[in-house]
């Protein structure tokens, strides 16, 4: 049994730490009280200011491994105090920064530390790279996207991660990869309508999910990652970012200054949070298309999951595959030093795919010969 602290007991990490209870020693820290007190009595729990650099290094000491469950604006910040501390983390938070600009540190350190592990990015990224294993990958295409089961006007969204994350989606430049050239777009751009079975009708667009994919999987020549929400979406998000509610510059209010960002944040998060009895959905769908044996063929995952023993969807999509892999690097399954974002995982897709199986998160696969 090993001694875990988890960082954050929001919606994802307080079902990571659930999950990692029923086989350790799991303790919780977040700055919420409120937050800590949801969680059940078998997990310890500590009420810290996470953003207080020599509390964190005190508070992670004594654990074997730490898990990143903070929101994106915290994320590398503290990612780089606990490899600092000599400690593996395994984290999902969605943060804007280079992770590899850490790997020295890691290196340094000898710490197995593996970012971005949840869906997408995360689970994604671990079937990509499990077949690029075994074929020639021309293309790599990502639809994914959480949403509510009740469509309520007027945003037909709620959201597990801070505001801020979520908002970041539909400002940051969109990248992806085609006939081996980067394409840079804004996000919400390239809108499609496509269908999915059970659902019906959603709408993708670009969003900067590919990440490092960039990088390490630079020998596919097209790549690319969507969202999807709920048709119509994209103009009213639209109409709020060229407005400026979204932007992180100053304004002055009647002698105050504010960023836009943050109000709108304040304002949105009422509107966006998942209630008690709310459910929800994730959707992904993952084509991947090359040369196998010397044959053509399309790869189809499709994974529809749904809000299930009172445990958010998305939480438990990404939760479970985060707690996947802190098994495999507290077994020592996983050891590579240094930073991973989760594609240097496609050796343990089994491991994971069936860690996620045995929790009813079902990826069905279908190979097509072209």
């Amino acid at each position: 049994m090993a001694k875990i602290i988890v960082l954050g007991s929001g919606l994802v990490g307080s079902v990571m730490a659930k999950d990692l209870s029923n086989q350790h020693d799991v303790t919780v820290a977040d700055i919420s009280n409120k937050s800590l007190e949801k969680l059940p009595k078998n997990i310890n729990k500590i009420c810290e200011d996470l953003s207080k650099e020599s509390a964190l290094e005190i508070l992670i000491k004594d654990y074997d491994i730490v898990v990143g469950a903070l929101p994106g604006f915290m994320g590398y910040r503290v990612m780089e105090r606990v490899i600092k501390c000599g400690k593996n983390i395994v984290d999902i938070s969605f943060y804007p920064e280079d992770p590899f600009g850490l790997d020295k540190l890691a290196n340094e350190n000898k710490v197995v530390a593996v970012m971005d592990c949840g869906v997408a990015p995360g689970m994604g990224n671990i079937i990509f790279s499990h077949h690029d294993r075994s074929m020639e990958i021309k293309d790599y295409e990502c639809l994914v996207g959480g949403l509510p089961k009740v469509r309520m006007w007027p945003y037909e969204y709620q959201a597990v991660f801070s505001p801020i994350d979520v908002i970041e989606e539909y400002i940051r430049p969109a990248r992806y990869v085609q006939n081996s050239s980067l394409v840079t777009k804004e996000a919400l751009s390239d809108t499609e309508l496509v269908n999915f079975e059970s659902i019906g009708t959603l709408e993708s667009w670009n969003s900067d999910g590919l990440r490092t994919l960039i990088k390490t999987m630079d020998h596919v020549p097209n790549m690319i990652e969507k969202t999807l929400r709920y048709p119509g979406c994209v103009e009213y998000l639209k109409v709020l970012r060229e407005s400026g509610f979204f932007s992180y510059a100053e304004i002055d209010v009647n002698g105050t200054k504010i960023r836009p960002i943050d109000l709108t944040s304040k304002l949105l998060f009422p509107k966006w949070k998942m209630k008690e009895g709310d459910e929800d959905y994730t959707v992904m769908r993952i084509k991947i298309n090359g040369i196998e044996d010397g044959q053509k063929v399309c790869y189809t995952y499709n994974l529809l999951d749904s809000f299930t023993d009172n445990t958010i969807s998305m939480a438990r999509t990404t939760g479970f595959t985060c707690t996947a892999v802190v098994n495999l690097v507290l077994e020592k399954k996983y050891n590579k030093i240094g930073i991973s974002p989760p594609e240097y995982l496609g050796t343990h897709y089994d491991e994971v795919n069936e860690y996620l199986k045995a929790r009813d998160v079902i990826y069905k696969m279908k190979k097509e010969i072209l």
